[in-house]
């Protein structure tokens, strides 16, 4: 059997978390969390008007997302959940260890991301986000990483093909 673990899929808005993740979870079997479903409603408001989250405002948010992961780890529930997670810091309180709780950063150029957010409708996510979640972004120097051209298909392959590289699961 293979054991319970918790990915992390992160980048910038734009990254495809949403797609890759919930398309990952359905080849993996396993649960999907959305983490723009967990931001307090002043998060929201805030972001719908872009203006940038400070860490302060991000904390509620991630203990709540940590808070999802631990208790998917105290069931032996494997999960995939899909937040931005920017900076080390972030990924370090959601208990990101790239064991039990491995993160899958999904990487794209400027032009890409911003490609991908003007073909798109996000109920809050303001374009004018981009530039400072770039500014912000701490790119991860572990885990596993994917560049994000290519379809979200593709993607999904490439996590699989690093996780069975990890002999994450059996």
């Amino acid at each position: 059997m293979a054991k319970a673990m918790v990915l992390i899929v992160m980048g910038p808005m734009g990254s495809g978390k949403t797609t890759v993740g919930s398309l990952l979870a359905g080849r993996l079997g396993w649960r999907f969390i959305e983490g723009d479903d967990f931001h307090p409603p002043a998060n929201v408001e805030k972001m719908r008007k872009g203006i940038p989250l400070t860490g302060r405002e991000r904390v509620p948010w991630l203990d709540a997302l940590a808070q999802q992961i631990a208790a998917c780890r105290k069931r032996g529930e494997s999960a995939v959940l899909a937040c931005s997670a920017l900076k080390a810091d972030y990924r370090q309180r959601l208990g990101a260890d790239q064991q039990t709780v491995v993160t899958v950063y999904l990487k794209g150029s400027h032009r890409q991301l911003r490609e991908r957010i003007e073909a798109r409708a996000h109920p809050y996510m303001n374009a004018g986000l981009l530039e400072s979640q770039l500014d912000t972004l701490e790119p991860p120097t572990d885990g596993i990483v994917v560049d994000i051209a290519g379809s979200p298909e593709s993607i999904v392959e490439k996590v699989v093909e690093a996780l069975q590289a990890m002999d994450a699961f059996c």
